[in-house]
């Protein structure tokens, strides 16, 4: 993509709706339209999997939908539910998620909607649930994964009984025949929101709206592809990591980042052409449009922490596929829609590698002021660039300029030529008028909300993730406003 474009980002859990988390429903109708009216070409979402508790970046598949994004307004269009089901909907906040609440509600409003689908669907859906079932391979390890994870009452799949835990043939046959029920209810499930989120996808298009996805370099431990393929995985006999993921200390850390995923044996993953990395790739294609592949360094070298370690001091450097794996994608899916997230500490092997590979890089405003020729001043930035107010993972862009030292806040005004009531407008005209081909803004910025629409505040659990867009928050006068700048800067109509 070389047409300049602009984006909004907003993760589907934070859509507003009286359930209690934001779905697939009529609320994403009513964001795409006023993404279309503010004259976005893009939306980009988290990872959509099921994540295990709050985080999208933790997640039990890297190929499964998220259930609690299946919209219930529209399993009551279906026929699946009644509305009289809504009605009795515990009363939710708007603001915040409970995931634990949610996921109650909505875990006994799917099992009432399968039921209901085993009497009363006819047989041209009872066709499509089985030609959906027969032409996605991953669900079967999904499946059993999620009705083993259901018997055992959501323990990690190394704590189950060992002969499960390692596969045993015997043991697995078993298993398929004892959890065949809650098995079928699980493809159900995956049917539900795979049908929902093609409506999605349709809708965006229909508005000239991309849809920018989401691939974290590494999956969770506790997920069905590390069950399903350890051999893929730095694992011992048990299933127990050797050795996990992070980041080296640095200026921000003094003793790194301990991330806790399994590292990928790179060099059995080759004997194959990279076969099951193909397959995730094909279905993240299948879902967006283009895909952003979080913490993209580590495909040229990655930190290697012993997995008995309590922080990411002792890790050390490996190195990574590099460009096999790109000419391995490549050769089997065509041209790549990529982009690559390349924040943190960047070294020459990683720039060598995303510009062999032909994408662009991620550039964040709020990380170029600490610094007079950092890479993330707009001055600086080459056209292969995707640029950022902020992000998920940081403040937002008037919490962040609000607690900034006298110095750097006077450095900012000065190349803005800003004012501090008028900065979040500011940084999103930085955005717009500089290079970039693409610019992306989180809805958050959009609004001009301080710290209380932060999304997530790395290396702490309490509180990430729950944020919520008021509905009224989405008006004409935002997207108007939007829509200015974007035709000033040229990035009107690029999807």
């Amino acid at each position: 993509m070389n047409q300049r474009a602009a984006g909004v980002l907003l993760h589907p859990t934070s859509l507003p709706g009286r359930f209690g988390i934001g779905d697939l429903g009529p609320e994403v109708d009513r964001f795409l339209d006023w993404a279309h009216q503010a004259g976005q070409s893009w939306w980009q979402v988290l990872p959509l999997g099921p994540a295990d508790g709050a985080s999208p970046y933790n997640s039990l598949s890297a190929f499964a939908g998220n259930p609690l994004l299946i919209s219930p307004e529209l399993l009551v269009e279906r026929g699946w539910l009644v509305a009289t089901e809504l009605e009795d909907s515990p009363s939710f906040s708007t603001q915040q998620v409970d995931f634990d609440r949610v996921a109650v509600w909505k875990n006994r409003l799917l099992h009432s909607a399968w039921q209901r689908f085993q009497s009363q669907a006819s047989s041209a859906d009872q066709e499509q649930l089985q030609g959906f079932l027969g032409s996605n391979d991953w669900l079967d390890d999904w499946t059993l994964f999620a009705a083993l994870r259901a018997r055992y009452d959501g323990q990690g799949w190394w704590q189950w009984p060992p002969e499960l835990a390692q596969r045993e043939a015997a043991a697995m046959a078993s298993a398929r025949q004892s959890e065949a029920a809650e098995a079928a209810y699980q493809g159900f499930v995956q049917w539900l929101f795979h049908e929902q989120w093609q409506r999605v996808r349709s809708e965006a298009a229909a508005r000239n709206l991309g849809i920018l996805g989401d691939v974290p370099i590494y999956v969770s431990w506790n997920s069905a592809e590390v069950w399903a393929h350890p051999h893929l995985f730095e694992l011992d006999e048990r299933g127990m990591p050797l050795a996990v993921a992070g980041c080296p200390p640095d200026a921000y850390s003094d003793t790194g980042q301990l991330w806790g995923n399994p590292l990928y044996r790179w060099d059995r993953m080759a004997e194959d052409g990279f076969r099951w990395w193909l397959d995730r790739m094909q279905a993240a294609l299948a879902t967006c449009d283009r895909l952003r592949l979080d913490h993209f360094r580590g495909f040229a070298g990655y930190w290697s922490i012993p997995a008995e370690a309590e922080n990411a001091v002792d890790g050390h450097w490996e190195d990574g596929p590099g460009m096999a794996l790109f000419e391995a994608l490549r050769e089997a899916l065509g041209e790549l829609p990529l982009i690559a997230e390349d924040l943190g500490v960047i070294t020459p092997d990683v720039d060598e590698l995303r510009r062999n590979i032909g994408l662009p890089g991620q550039k964040v405003l709020q990380f170029a002021f600490e610094d007079p020729v950092s890479v993330h001043l707009p001055h600086n930035f080459e056209p292969a660039s995707v640029v950022y107010t902020s992000t998920h993972d940081s403040d937002t862009t008037r919490g962040w300029f609000e607690t900034l030292a006298p110095d750097i806040r006077q450095r900012i005004e000065s190349y803005t030529g800003s004012t501090p009531e008028q900065m979040v407008d500011a940084f999103i005209r930085l955005a717009y008028t500089s290079v970039a081909e693409l610019a992306i803004v989180p809805i958050q910025d959009v609004l001009g909300l301080g710290t209380e629409g932060r999304m997530n505040v790395p290396g702490t659990v309490e509180d990430n993730w729950r944020w919520r867009l008021e509905a009224e928050h989405l008006d004409a006068e935002h997207a108007e406003r939007l829509r200015t700048i974007v035709e000033v800067s040229g990035r009107l109509g690029a999807a």
